[in-house]
């Protein structure tokens, strides 16, 4: 019997792309499957870390452009390769490769329009599929069935890539506990939790006898050296400087992590590490972090959540009054049953 394969045109963010193996592992328990995925190429070290997934596939076109003809040469190098496809993304444009590459069940949700790109579109219902995760998942089941309970991340970790990383950046995990800190918010500033915020968690966390490593982009840089300035230097500053496959190896070590909802969130919810999800702009009943260990802590003010990338009312009071005193004693807790 033909083990089937199936293309995923894979999200362009990482905490989706991290959500949608909640979709490979839901397609691989329904059955015996090869599954490849056409995602950017800096996902790449996420999806190597999805047992689930036979391939990953550079998409070569930046996130929001059209491209016509390039999405009809990436086409037609996958023509007649595949039985199926799953269209993550929403937009039109993302529903092309497919169509071109011949594929001959096309899924996704309506989207964009989509009629005739997809021939097996689905018209979203957002009460009956809440969180992001329902919605990948459901993709996998006719229009009429009820899901079952669903599986959540799990990314893979090899010890020699986490000690490799360890020796490039000299980091030592044999005398201390290590508080992970992710700070930035590629989404905008609304996300974010305020930077002296997160040193004076820092500096109490370096008064307990743990190293406090900094992780995010490039972008995140000029927040982190704050925190540094705060904290007299005496935490490890990765921001910009690891690779995400490396940020994932080393988040691996974390004893906590404290984080905005970010991408990072997400990476270490799926690695199954301590977590303290700090919400303000965006909804956790929508793209929780999927971890038992997770904490999510919120103000809860009358405009939260709003979605907005920036605050419209100037005064980020979802962030501002979720303060360090508050979020230190969650912590205090985790880091407790860590001794």
């Amino acid at each position: 019997m033909k083990v089937p394969r199936i293309l995923i045109v894979g999200p362009a963010w990482v905490g989706d792309m991290v959500m949608a193996q909640v979709l490979f592992k839901t397609l691989k328990q329904k059955i015996a499957c090869t599954i490849e995925v056409l995602a950017p190429e800096w996902s790449r070290p996420l999806i190597d870390r999805m047992p689930e997934v036979s391939r990953s596939i550079p998409m070569t076109i930046g996130h929001g452009q059209l491209q016509w003809e390039k999405r009809v040469a990436i086409g037609q190098t996958l023509r007649n390769q595949y039985d199926e496809a799953y269209v993550l993304p929403n937009s039109w444009k993302s529903a092309l490769i497919p169509l071109f590459a011949k594929i001959p069940k096309r899924i996704g949700w309506l989207g964009e329009m989509r009629v005739g790109l997809l021939n097996d579109f689905r018209r979203l219902d957002k009460k009956k599929y809440p969180r992001m995760i329902d919605r990948f998942a459901a993709l996998a089941y006719p229009v009429t069935a009820t899901m079952p309970a669903l599986p959540t991340p799990q990314l893979m970790i090899q010890k020699n890539n986490v000690d490799i990383a360890l020796k490039q950046y000299s980091l030592n995990t044999t005398s201390s506990k290590i508080l992970a800190l992710c700070p930035g918010a590629e989404f905008g500033p609304s996300k974010r939790w305020p930077e002296h915020y997160y040193a004076k968690i820092a500096e109490k966390a370096l008064e307990q006898g743990c190293e406090v490593w900094i992780f995010g982009s490039v972008k995140d840089m000029p927040v982190a050296k704050m925190i540094q300035t705060f904290c007299r230097d005496r935490c490890h500053d990765l921001t910009g400087r690891t690779t995400l496959s490396e940020a994932i190896d080393l988040l691996s070590l974390a004893s906590c992590v404290v984080t905005n909802d970010s991408g990072l969130m997400h990476i270490a919810a799926a690695l199954n590490r301590p977590l303290i999800a700090l919400y303000g702009s965006t909804d956790p009943s929508f793209t929780p972090p999927l971890s038992k260990q997770a904490q999510i802590l919120r103000a809860g003010i009358d405009c939260s959540p709003c979605f907005q990338r920036t605050c419209p009312l100037g005064h980020q009071r979802c962030m501002h009054e979720l303060t360090p005193d508050k979020v230190w004693v969650h912590l205090q807790q985790v880091l407790q049953c860590e001794f």
